[in-house]
């Protein structure tokens, strides 16, 4: 298992180093191989090519393109320094990259936006995990009945609806609006350790339409994967040497049927860690995924390769944590 462990570390590392090689050749050499380098984004509309060349040598842009790279990959490790001319920034380590627009590190806005989505995501995966397999479960072992069919009509329009759609629809019902209910007014972000019970009131509504649309893929994906697991032989056997129905579904059954789910979970988790844009946009959450959006918006480079590059290690890190559970939830699969 050790061996296993580390092999996969080691992928892993490639796999962040490879991305990060793909995400700089986007954002730094893409618009440069096209005619329009990231220096005419500090420069202004109306400039001429001496200040473009003074600006690509300020900030290091007219270097060769592996020595840029490399100079990243560096300050994410031991720290750098950036210049726009006028002054030097020290950035300190792990260096994601300087936003002269907003003068600050990429690190130190992804810090404090991080706690943001985090909580949003916590709290929707632990709804949608709930709702999600809990339904398909029932509607499984209940196939074609009338809780069967109702969970599936919902689990449709839940895969169908956007999560901007549902999250406006939950704000115009509960939130604004002359005739809402005025249930969870005025939602904005409370950090956890200033008031625990407002971080969740405000959080419930990003919780709930998130968690909507992801309760509905996990919960038409466990009943496909249950009514799999209860046809094959070594079900039929447990029930036919006595067992509890209970005990076949729990320990047999459902055991069998959640190792996809885990797979699912873990790349959703990483995901969503990464930042959960839609949402953020539509409640107006500072998380990651709003500063994603205003990046794109103001082209500000720094951030949006900053902030992919961070969502790219969450979800190769949770890749590893998933295929090191297959073991402990699945004891077919073992490691050597």
């Amino acid at each position: 298992m050790i061996r296993y462990i580390i092999r996969r570390l080691f992928g892993a590392l490639l796999v962040v180093i490879v991305i990060s090689m793909a995400t700089f050749g986007i954002f730094q050499v893409g618009p440069a191989l096209s005619g329009a380098s990231p220096a005419f984004l500090y420069v202004g509309k109306i400039t001429t090519p001496a200040q473009v060349a003074a600006v690509e040598k300020r900030l290091g842009l007219d270097k060769p393109y592996p020595e840029q790279y490399w100079l990243y990959m560096k300050g994410i490790v031991v720290g750098r320094e950036f210049t726009d001319g006028d002054q030097v920034v020290t950035c300190e380590a792990p260096c994601f990259g300087y936003s002269f627009r907003l003068n600050t590190s990429v690190w130190e806005l992804m810090k404090d936006r991080f706690p943001v989505t985090f909580s949003l995501a916590l709290g929707a995966s632990i709804l949608w995990l709930f709702f999600g397999i809990s339904t398909g479960v029932l509607s499984a072992l209940k196939r074609g009945s009338v809780f069967d069919r109702a969970a599936m009509v919902v689990a449709l329009a839940g895969v169908s609806l956007p999560v901007f759609f549902t999250g406006l629809v939950l704000l115009s019902i509960f939130s604004y609006g002359p005739e809402a209910l005025q249930w969870f007014p005025d939602v904005h972000y409370v950090p956890f350790s200033e008031n625990p019970a407002e971080w969740a009131r405000n959080l419930f509504l990003p919780w709930i339409s998130l968690a909507f649309l992801f309760a509905a893929l996990y919960a038409r994906f466990t009943r496909a994967n249950m009514l799999e697991t209860m046809s094959e032989d070594y079900i039929r056997t447990a029930t036919a040497k006595g067992l509890k129905r209970r005990t076949v579904v729990t320990k047999h059954g459902l055991r069998a049927a959640l190792t996809p789910i885990v797979t699912i979970f873990g790349l959703d988790l990483g995901a969503l860690l990464g930042g959960a844009i839609l949402t953020e946009s539509t409640f107006s959450l500072p998380g990651l995924g709003l500063l994603s959006y205003n990046a794109i918006a103001t082209q500000d480079l720094p951030i949006i390769l900053g902030v992919t590059i961070l969502a790219a290690v969450f979800i190769v890190v949770a890749n590893v944590v998933v295929d090191v559970l297959y073991a402990f939830i699945d004891p077919r699969v073992s490691y050597s």
